[in-house]
């Protein structure tokens, strides 16, 4: 298969197998197994012609994640499209860290919600969450995640460095936002640069901090007295994080790392 020899060339046989692999369990429901068993081989022509179309597709530099549609998190399948990021695997400590110090029940905030892979875990874990996102193309892909896996947040569009005002409070705020600085994006995978949106990845490199010193800010408004508010960072920044946190009137601040030894996420709680 035509497809299959291109894969080749530009992942490797290694890889290649994995994502053959993920394609058959998710898209053809065949286990290794089968494919040991040569049940790829009896595909009927619509399937054969369907695999050609998504093995091509990987072969473009298209993450398999929008090809099939779905990233796992947190032990879910979320939809996903070129409209919000892959869901890292990094970013279910971000759901721990929410867990381990605040109570279920409690309000939670999660801004930059992209797919809602972190509000809609959340919410299924027990808190009460609330949404925010400046991308109305994000937000479709979430709502249909939470309707799809039954979990009630409240979603609303809202550009954090121009918030509007509101009566609510929040135990805690969560986030994620874009922290990867222009010049890195040479650094980065052509499937991630090229696929990915790059609203939801890039800072200015003379503004690193924009978006958590803006998070930070409306925190200080909106967070209830001894809450929390949950970073996730890049690594490069995680001292100068904690230092505006700090700057902003946090307290209690700590650095964590992630599971390849990185600083990763950075946690505070107001005053």
């Amino acid at each position: 298969m035509e497809g299959l020899h291109r894969l080749r060339q530009k992942y490797g046989l290694g890889e290649t197998r994995a994502l053959y692999e993920l394609v058959m369990q998710q898209r053809f429901n065949l286990s290794r197994n089968d494919i040991l068993l040569g049940k790829d081989t009896t595909l009927s022509a619509k399937d054969k012609a369907e695999l050609q179309i998504i093995l091509d597709r990987m072969a473009d530099g298209e993450p398999v994640q929008y090809v099939l549609g779905y990233e796992e998190f947190c032990g879910r399948m979320y939809m996903v499209n070129s409209n919000v990021l892959i869901p890292r695997p990094e970013t279910q400590q971000l759901v721990r860290l929410v867990e381990q110090n605040v109570a279920v029940g409690e309000s939670v905030l999660d801004i930059g919600t992209g797919s809602g892979c972190i509000a809609i875990t959340l919410s299924l874990l027990g808190f009460k969450t609330t949404a925010f996102d400046v991308s109305k193309e994000a937000l479709d892909v979430a709502k249909q995640n939470a309707k799809r896996l039954g979990a009630e947040v409240c979603f609303g569009c809202e550009n954090i460095l121009q918030p509007k005002s509101y009566s609510k409070h929040w135990k805690a705020i969560v986030s994620n936002p874009p922290y990867i600085c222009v010049s890195e994006a040479n650094e980065m995978d052509d499937n991630v640069f090229c696929h990915e949106p790059h609203l939801a990845l890039f800072v200015p490199d003379d503004n690193p901090l924009l978006f958590y010193r803006a998070i930070a800010e409306f925190g200080c408004k909106y967070i209830e007295n001894d809450g929390w508010l949950f970073f996730e960072v890049n690594r490069a920044y995680a001292r100068q994080v904690e230092a505006l946190l700090l700057q902003k009137g946090y307290k209690e601040t700590q650095i964590v790392k992630d599971q390849y030894d990185n600083d990763r996420f950075v946690c505070a709680r107001k005053k």
